[in-house]
């Protein structure tokens, strides 16, 4: 199946028309009749998009982001690939599916996106349409190198469309500097061809998502230059100036529009039939009326534990119930992050599960007992089809935007007022007034480990905070290397005479 992977991969990236093989192929439509009237690139910047819904890089979002920290384990009998990940298992990474698919969806989504920059300029229509369609490929490029630096570091620079087979073989950007350079302009380009939707558009970004993943970037670079993460401590950047970029960028957010917003329901985020909701600022597309997995999703099969096969009902506290099937039991709670959170918290007691009934409320298994870890109801569909839901990663959302601006900016009343707001939303008291600014991010960091749970993005702030190889226990006699970055897959530099 590998194999098979690699082919239609590069016979996608390549266009090439000859290719036959017995799975749809992943690519693009011919530019002799494509891109020819807005309806078509609209339709192709919806096919940039799809890259993400594909079923190992959407799985990757949790695979890659979640297991391989103190947060999350696999079941014991999980896939070799995903144990060797939750064990930083370092020999095995070289050959490790999940790794190769990750990075090779994210190439064919910087392909399709570059497809739309090339391409859209010509076309015979609307200005602004074009506008939009450009800003969006822009982010998404931005937005599927930004996934690249943070998993595997430096990797190919490829600013254009791969039309022949030598083109493939592109050198790794120079540095970390070069490859931030890339993703920050097409961010600021995104930034100013795009609107801000008054109401969100579900799987599509706009202009607030632009300076979003503006403001992520520039904390990743702050923050891992500031502790010393390998190849970003050689970064020309000065990290005040990056603390302050990243300010600014998620201050556009907060201060700039009125679209998105803290929702006053942490509950409310996550109902798969509020996808718009104000915190919603980027999501991925997936609905249960959708035919192939992509278009759906099993997302939550992947964090729910197997009960005993059949319909169970979520205690939602306000004396109703939400039905939800079991599950496969892959991403398990560990006891201690568990037991981390306050006992007031709600992000325990309202989004983490720990008690399942029958449909009259009636008590039918418990953590620990028949349920073998508490398990988060962040991807819950209690009007799932069979194994299709609507349960959907929250790629951006406001939250994580309020909780950079936080950290980049360090304590002052603007920072704590966001701050606070997020927790007091949990049914907690504000933080510790007068914190340095040392001890101040080191508590934002710590609420976005409650706040973000099971979202993807853990082990990013792991890196970026030098902390992987203390916080995680499996990770301790790793080096610093090794940590920062997965290498790039051994596949891939057996293609790529570039890399080797």
């Amino acid at each position: 199946m590998k194999t098979k992977i690699k082919l239609f991969a590069l016979c996608s990236v390549l266009a090439l028309g000859s290719c036959s093989l017995d799975e749809k192929p992943y690519g693009f439509y011919s530019e002799s009749n494509f891109f020819k009237s807005a309806a078509d690139a609209d339709a192709a910047v919806d096919y940039a998009y799809a890259t993400l819904t594909f079923l190992e890089y959407s799985r990757g979002v949790f695979y890659l982001g979640e297991l391989p920290t103190e947060n999350i384990t696999p079941k014991p009998d999980e896939s070799q690939d995903a144990t060797d990940l939750n064990n930083w298992n370092i020999p095995s990474f070289k050959t490790n599916t999940v790794l190769q698919y990750y990075f090779t969806y994210a190439f064919i989504g910087i392909n399709r996106a570059n497809a739309v920059i090339q391409n859209v300029p010509t076309g015979d229509y609307d200005q602004a349409l074009k506008n939009q369609y450009l800003g969006e490929a822009y982010f998404l490029r931005a937005w599927n190198y930004f996934n690249l630096v943070r998993v595997y570091g430096l990797v190919p620079k490829h600013n254009s469309t791969v039309q022949t087979l030598e083109q493939t073989s592109a050198p790794l950007f120079s540095n970390l500097d070069e490859m931030y350079d890339l993703i920050l302009t097409d961010c600021k380009k995104a930034e100013s061809l795009m609107p801000v939707y008054t109401i969100p558009k579900l799987g599509r970004a706009d202009r607030v998502a632009a300076q979003a993943l503006a403001a992520k970037a520039y904390l990743y670079i702050a923050s891992a230059k500031e502790h010393n993460v390998p190849l970003y401590k050689d970064m020309k950047r000065d990290i005040t100036v990056m603390y302050d970029s990243a300010t600014y960028f998620a201050g556009k957010v907060i201060n700039d529009q009125t679209t998105y917003a803290l929702d006053s329901s942490l509950v409310n985020i996550y109902d798969v039939e509020k996808p718009k909701g104000s915190e919603h600022i980027f999501t991925m597309s997936m609905d249960r009326t959708g035919t192939v997995e992509g278009e759906y999703s099993k997302i939550s099969k992947m964090f729910i534990p197997y009960i005993g096969g059949a319909t169970v009902y979520l205690d939602n506290k306000n004396g109703t119930y939400s039905a939800t099937h079991d599950g496969w039991s892959v991403y398990q709670t560990t006891t201690a992050f568990y037991a981390s959170f306050d006992a007031a918290d709600k992000r325990k007691t309202e989004l983490i599960v720990d008690k399942v009934y029958d449909k009259t409320g009636v008590l039918i298994a418990a953590y620990p007992g028949k349920i073998l870890y508490p398990f988060t109801r962040k991807y819950i569909d209690p009007s799932f089809v069979g194994d299709k839901t609507s349960t959907r990663p929250l790629l951006i959302r406001y939250s994580d935007v309020a909780l950079i601006y936080a950290e980049a900016s360090g304590p002052t009343s603007k920072a704590y007022g966001l701050i606070n707001a997020i927790r007091n939303r949990a049914g907690l008291g504000n933080l510790m007034p007068g914190l340095s600014i040392v001890d101040f991010r080191k508590a934002v960091y710590k609420e976005r480990t409650w706040e973000l749970a099971y979202e993807g993005d853990h082990l990013y702030d792991l890196r970026r905070w030098n902390r992987v190889i203390t916080d995680v226990p499996e990770a301790a006699s790793i080096t610093e290397e090794q940590a920062a970055f997965y290498p790039i897959p051994q596949a891939e530099i057996d293609l790529n005479a570039s890399l080797r």
